[in-house]
């Protein structure tokens, strides 16, 4: 079992990207087991399944676009971190942390640390939703359920003993729930990623012996470096 924390790299850098690079995520979790925590198999799960498989198979992972509310996430969350360590304790910066205790390796991307057992997972939210949250979700303390894999998940990569869920929207009350490790959601998740995780190597197999077959019309290529245009 081995636990490795990356405190220096920068979320979103190019050092980042490579590091989530063909691995399963926290974030992208819920893509592979269903809201009544079975092993999904429908288009959702396939389309990662060839997403992480071609990270693996080309070596890079292809660019995306950031739209407005990706950038809009991005302020957010360092003025949540900001109000959190601010109002309730020292927030510590990790970039990324893997975890390979199954065989496999999962990634996931804090959005900070706190003391020796705590982490935080910072959501930039749109009103209404937040308004929403904070009617269904304050009093109970309970998770939103759109993000309680990915917040299990993390809790399950990184094996601290609780995480701050912050839900932040600019101009209305900023909400923190905690939440504690859930050993019947963190066992599905970890029987969803293996079975993910065979069925990769599957599919890898089967793609190697299409390429060596010499059944069918393959040509090599080479990736087109795009670069900076120069004015």
């Amino acid at each position: 079992m081995t636990i490795v924390r990356h405190d220096n790299v920068v979320q979103g850098s190019i050092e980042w990207h490579e590091m989530r690079r063909g691995l399963l995520t926290a974030s992208e979790m819920k893509l592979i087991i269903t809201p009544t925590l079975k092993v999904a198999a429908n288009d959702k799960e396939r389309a990662h399944l060839y997403h992480l498989m071609s990270q693996r198979i080309a070596g890079y992972v292809e660019d995306t676009f950031e739209g407005y509310a990706m950038l809009r996430g991005r302020e957010d969350e360092v003025d949540a971190k900001i109000a959190y360590s601010n109002n309730y304790a020292h927030v510590e910066d990790c970039g990324f942390i893997t975890n390979d205790k199954w065989g496999f390796k999962i990634g996931y991307s804090p959005d900070g640390l706190v003391s020796h057992d705590g982490s935080i997972e910072a959501k930039s939210r749109a009103h209404k939703l937040q308004i929403e949250t904070i009617l269904e979700h304050a009093v109970m303390q309970t998770v939103p359920p759109d993000f309680v894999i990915q917040c299990q998940t993390g809790l399950l990569v990184s094996e601290r003993e609780w995480l701050d869920f912050i839900s932040y929207s600019a101009g209305l009350p900023m909400i923190t729930i905690r939440t504690y490790p859930d050993p019947v959601i963190q066992a599905a998740i970890v029987a969803a990623a293996t079975a993910f995780e065979e069925r990769i190597a599957k599919r890898m197999d089967e793609f190697t012996n299409i390429l060596t077959s010499g059944e069918v019309r393959l040509l090599a290529t080479e990736r087109r470096i795009e670069r900076e245009m120069q004015f």
